[in-house]
């Protein structure tokens, strides 16, 4: 049982992918709240956006290190989700600081489910990556 760098990159995918764990059931509740006027949209966007930056990076650093490790099939499954992050701030609204949502347009019915059914989304795609990372750096443990 050794210890390689692709067992190091699994480890630190699992970390991360708590980490997004988290933030996505944060997203999820922020939203629900919302959506039973539970808080104000103001509040939720600014406790919301300063979430957006951190998840895009810390999923794009585990994924460099699936890179520079030659994880080709961990990269490939996390490819469409690095790609939808692009465009989704790509075209975001113009706001003046860093994040993805709008006070004033989030509380649209067709926004908010929009919202909603991305952070359902992203917490599936994340829980299923999790047990997919911890079988891969058994695997890389296992294997070398």
């Amino acid at each position: 049982m050794a210890f390689s760098f692709p067992a190091f990159s699994y480890i630190v995918a699992l970390i991360a992918d708590a980490f997004l764990i988290f933030f996505s059931i944060f997203h999820v509740i922020a939203f629900d709240e919302l959506k039973t006027d539970y808080k104000n949209p103001i509040d939720q966007c600014n406790s919301l956006n300063p979430l957006v930056i951190p998840e895009y990076l810390l999923h794009l650093i585990f994924n460099l290190l699936f890179l520079f490790s030659g994880e080709w099939l961990s990269l490939l499954l996390n490819a469409p989700l690095i790609a939808y992050h692009v465009w989704r701030y790509k075209n975001r609204p113009v706001m003046s600081g860093p994040g993805l949502y709008d006070p004033t347009s989030i509380m649209n019915a067709d926004v908010l489910a929009k919202c909603q059914r991305e952070g359902w989304i992203k917490l599936a795609v994340y829980l299923l990556s999790f047990f997919y990372y911890l079988y891969g750096m058994i695997y890389s443990l296992i294997s070398t």
